[in-house]
């Protein structure tokens, strides 16, 4: 039986995640048996502001970054987050071509109470998965490995800021790109939003 590839469980996650589980062939199982890393995407989402590129944090409580299992991080509620995301998705996406189409669903997100990152991650990417029209059966880590066979670990292979990674095959029009150009490997709601239905295709 062909070996399952091992992906981590994002916040929104970037272009360049759905590319890789397109270059997987899909078969692939979600780490929850890690303890949390520091400045990744697994509680960060970047979008594309008439600013530039703006980074949403989803903050996590002190202590969760030593020595906890991303299953068990939990949120903090120090401030509002989710309503400056939600903010923050009006003001950078409102003129997109399909914000409004997909806004009552995803902004659910934002008015449900989350108490774990682990659930609102899932909860979200199960909800792109269905809005790309893939269907799949996700599958867990039983157990945590330090390696995997070559090709197969993607845990540490999305770098915040790194603009090599391969994200979409072609460049899209996005809402300020006649600002600073366009701007590759943002969060997956970036290419809904902008592309809609057709988002697919473009990995």
């Amino acid at each position: 039986m062909e070996s399952s590839a091992i992906f981590p469980i994002f916040y929104i996650p970037p272009t360049s995640y759905f590319s890789g589980l397109k270059q997987c062939n899909y078969n692939f199982k979600l780490e929850i048996q890690e303890h949390f890393p520091k400045q990744t995407y697994r509680n960060r989402a970047s979008i594309y502001s008439p600013n530039g590129t703006l980074d949403l944090m989803v903050p996590v409580i002190k202590g969760s970054k030593v020595h906890t299992k991303v299953r068990d991080v939990k949120i903090s509620d120090e401030f509002k987050w989710q309503r400056l995301h939600w903010k923050s998705f009006e003001s950078c996406y409102r003129n997109s071509a399909y914000f409004e189409y997909y806004e009552p669903e995803f902004y659910k997100f934002y008015t449900t109470k989350y108490n774990f990152l682990f659930d609102i991650n899932i909860e979200l990417f199960q909800w792109v998965l269905k809005q790309l029209k893939l269907n799949l059966d996700l599958q867990f880590t039983d157990e945590y490995f330090k390696s995997y066979d070559d090709g197969l670990d993607f845990r540490s292979k999305f770098v915040v800021k790194d603009m090599q990674l391969t994200s979409t095959k072609t460049p899209y029009f996005q809402v300020f790109d006649d600002r600073e150009g366009f701007k590759p490997n943002l969060s997956i709601v970036d290419l809904l939003f902008n592309q809609g239905p057709q988002a697919k295709t473009f990995f």
